[in-house]
């Protein structure tokens, strides 16, 4: 059994953590707050233009359609985007993206398809080194970065762009956490390449209107060649806007959680303590009496 005054130092070392775990989950708290306005102010941006690539590419068919919309054709060879942290202490966070991500390479993988990966996140190149080191073409860290911005996103887009404009992938998805809430965040694959199309260009028809015909100078053609490579930068910094509003979130738990344990622990080892000094003092009050009775 510990001595007395090993238990005093555990009992010391415990509550110095608990101090730590609690501080690091206000910080966390504050910055979520910040990050979930953030990512929530993104996405209208992200709707709005993928509504009008919709309605462009309705017009759009056949061999004029720009290569990040129509696709190469193939499914041969694929680009596998794993957007994580770039930090720990945040639970299972990066953990469940990987594991999203894994699945998906090795299914790929199973199926003879050439499979190459991008790492955003320390935590996210850590993890997938070790097993598919060979495969890793590129990987970004964030970590000097306070807030996300195009400028942060525009670096990842031109690469991408350059693989495929190159011949080197068919199929691009980037895999991220996808910001619900504070308690949950849901591991997301989103094709980026080619371009998912969900029809989202016609509210009128849909709300039963009448539907407008454009003219749009110059072609729908010239127009997606810009705004297909914006969109795919546009798709990144969201991903990334939600990682960062998922990654407080989750670390905000794991450290409620963690001074939760730290306070259990606490009083665990104050009451063995108390019991030990208790039963101590027992033994030296016997000790007294018993040589009191011997004199």
């Amino acid at each position: 059994m510990a001595s007395l005054k090993e238990m005093r130092n555990r009992i010391a070392s415990v509550k110095a953590t608990q101090k730590i775990t609690k501080a690091m989950q206000m910080v966390a708290a504050a910055k979520l707050r910040r990050s979930q306005d953030a990512a929530e102010a993104a996405r209208p941006y992200a709707r709005r233009l993928a509504a009008v690539i919709a309605n462009l590419a309705a017009g759009v068919s056949g061999d004029g359609a720009p290569a990040m919309l129509a696709g190469t054709g193939r499914d041969d060879r694929h680009l596998i985007i794993v957007a994580a942290a770039d930090r720990g202490l945040a639970g299972g966070f990066t953990s469940s993206i990987v594991r999203a991500a894994r699945e998906k390479i090795d299914s790929l993988v199973r199926e003879g398809k050439d499979v190459k990966i991008i790492c955003i996140g320390k935590k996210s190149t850590a993890q997938l080194r070790r097993l598919y080191s060979d495969r890793i073409v590129e990987n970004f860290d964030l970590s000097a970065y306070r807030q996300f911005t195009l400028t942060v996103a525009q670096p990842i887009a031109d690469v991408v762009t350059q693989l495929y404009e190159a011949g080197d992938v068919d199929v691009v998805t980037l895999f991220y956490s996808r910001f619900k809430s504070v308690v949950q965040q849901i591991p997301t694959a989103l094709q980026l390449i080619p371009a998912t199309v969900d029809g989202g260009g016609a509210p009128a028809a849909a709300q039963g209107g009448a539907q407008a015909v454009y003219e749009y100078e110059p072609s729908e053609e010239a127009i997606l060649e810009t705004l297909l490579p914006r969109n795919l930068t546009v798709q990144i910094l969201s991903a990334l806007l939600d990682n960062m509003a998922g990654f407080y979130a989750s670390q905000m738990t794991a450290m409620d959680n963690a001074t939760r344990n730290a306070g259990d622990m606490i009083k665990r080892y104050t009451l063995e303590y108390n019991r030990s000094r208790q039963a101590q003092i027992t033994k030296e009050l016997i000790e007294i009496i018993s040589g009191a009775e011997a004199v």
